[in-house]
């Protein structure tokens, strides 16, 4: 087999694996979280809420409109290395699905790719050996007129089998309504981000 026929085989896999995966769920008759199941937040300060108060963060505008708990685990600063090492230890309180939204100071101080990469992937890789689901959350090229998403965020995904949601912060990061400065969501922008996540959850049967 040539490698251009191997590669092709291996789209058709992946696309026909993430095809199935939704299918499945959106043929559940019961949802994947029920009133106790928690979530956790997890990623930088995006995720912390910087730029805003404590209770105009994404996950707490995501618990309030979800019911659910969620857990905010995020660090003003943390790069994706720092954030491989830190994980585990919130994985030890056993949620039932956990939202990755890293890499922003990893593109901000222009540190390898190929690296968040792979921090990347192993953060998810992690996450699914302890039993939980994953929602990937793409970051924009903060240094990119107009914001594009970086692309690795689409490979980890499909590589890793995981839901991904590549659109909430690019369009925040376009709209200065949306910012407390040029990085980071407002309370608006925030509440933005949760209205996203919520819609992920509902649309994957994760809640009704």
């Amino acid at each position: 087999m040539s490698k251009t026929t191997l590669m092709a085989f291996l789209v058709i896999v992946i696309v026909a694996f993430i095809v199935y995966t939704k299918e499945s769920r959106n043929n559940l008759s019961k949802n994947l979280l029920d009133k106790d199941s928690v979530i956790l937040a997890f990623g930088d300060s995006l995720t912390h809420g910087f730029g805003a108060s404590s209770n105009t963060s994404y996950p707490a505008y995501l618990q309030q409109k979800s019911g659910l708990r969620v857990i905010n685990a995020g660090i003003n600063g943390e790069t994706s290395e720092e954030g491989l090492l830190r994980l585990p230890t919130y994985l030890e309180q056993k949620p039932d699905l956990v939202i990755l939204c890293h890499g922003g100071n990893d593109i901000l101080q222009k540190l390898p790719l190929e690296d968040l990469k792979k921090n990347l992937t192993q953060m998810v890789r992690v996450i699914k050996k302890s039993g939980t689901e994953v929602i990937l959350v793409a970051i924009p090229d903060f240094h990119v007129f107009g914001f594009g998403t970086l692309s690795l965020y689409d490979e980890v995904a499909n590589e890793e089998g995981v839901l991904l949601e590549d659109d909430v912060l690019t369009h925040i990061e376009l709209n200065r309504a949306l910012k407390s400065d040029y990085v980071h969501p407002n309370a608006k922008g925030y509440e933005m981000m949760a209205e996203a996540f919520l819609k992920i959850l509902k649309d994957y049967k994760y809640i009704d």
